[in-house]
């Protein structure tokens, strides 16, 4: 997603000349000289670059209402100590199952108490800390006003971010674009305490579904069960597969795993239909209901099921 400004800047560089000539010529006033050209450039392609981190490190496009409101994950991860259920979620099972802390937004106060070992990183209440700081990467909190979890939604950086360890393992400096190989989707979907918006929809019971999440494994992920409902390969083998860079993508036009299309329809399909937030995604190839039988079973039954 990082590397997908590259691929526009060029054309974000020939609007900003545009746009700028355009005002010019209707004020009558001097053109610009060569060197406040590129200082203008520069400085718009800057800024598009950073709205375009802060939306990939931030935006959950309202996958709340999946995360939280159905599958109420923010509830396990708070645990029942902290208004949640559970024994909740520690800073060390976060890290455990692939989750990266992001070092540089922590207060030295903190990092000197992390330091000496005197933060507690078996309780739940340390992780609502770290929520509360934006240090989980990928993971975005929000609170109520007595200062407990209210919902949680998820990122694009939680599988295309990780950390360089430079702090300690699972903790460090953000390296945006990088594959998190660690991360154990399946296992972090199974904390959830009420998985049957899944299991509906799959038509699968509950122990079912936990032990296709079990087979996901590390740094991989299932990214079209929710649309053809096929939980393994045709040999038998899980339906997972590699959490993909969103580096190293100038040049190359068909993004998605399938080959269906460009950066743009990556990032659609995937704010849309893999991390379930609230928006609009078309393909007439996703129509084809014996290829996609669950998708087709969401679709017309858009009251009765829950959106997946």
């Amino acid at each position: 997603m990082i590397r997908s400004l590259k691929h526009i800047a060029p054309s974000l560089v020939l609007v900003s000349i545009i746009a700028v000539a355009c005002t010019g010529a209707t004020q009558q006033s001097p053109a610009p000289s060569g060197g406040e050209f590129d200082r203008l450039i520069s400085s718009n392609v800057n800024a598009m670059i950073e709205e375009g981190r802060q939306t990939f490190r931030f935006a959950t496009f309202g996958d709340e209402s999946f995360w939280s409101d159905a599958l109420k994950l923010h509830q396990a991860i708070a645990g029942a100590a902290q208004g949640g259920v559970g024994s909740g979620v520690s800073p060390k099972t976060a890290l455990s199952v692939g989750l990266k802390v992001d070092a540089t937004v922590l207060p030295k106060e903190l990092v000197a108490q992390l330091k000496a070992g005197k933060v507690n990183l078996d309780d739940p209440a340390t992780t609502l800390v770290l929520l509360k700081l934006n240090a989980v990467v990928g993971i975005k909190g929000t609170s109520n006003k007595d200062g407990s979890l209210k919902s949680i939604g998820i990122t694009c950086a939680l599988c295309h971010s990780t950390v360089d360890n430079s702090f300690s393992p699972g903790i460090g400096t953000r390296l945006d674009g990088w594959p998190n190989r660690d991360l154990n989707v399946g296992a972090i979907i199974s904390l959830a305490p009420d998985l049957s918006p899944v299991t509906g929809l799959l038509g699968v019971d509950e122990k079912t579904l936990k032990q296709v999440l079990a087979g996901w494994g590390a740094g991989k992920f299932d990214a079209v069960v929710f649309m053809d409902g096929k939980a393994t390969r045709p040999d038998g083998g899980s339906g997972a597969t590699l959490i993909p860079p969103a580096f190293g993508l100038a040049g190359v036009n068909l993004h998605t795993f399938t080959g269906w299309g460009s950066v743009t329809y990556w990032n659609a399909f995937v704010a849309n239909l893999e991390m379930h937030g609230k928006g609009t995604f078309f393909d007439p190839r996703l129509k084809n209901a014996p290829q996609y039988p669950v998708r087709q079973r969401r679709d017309s039954d858009r009251c009765a099921v829950p959106r997946i």
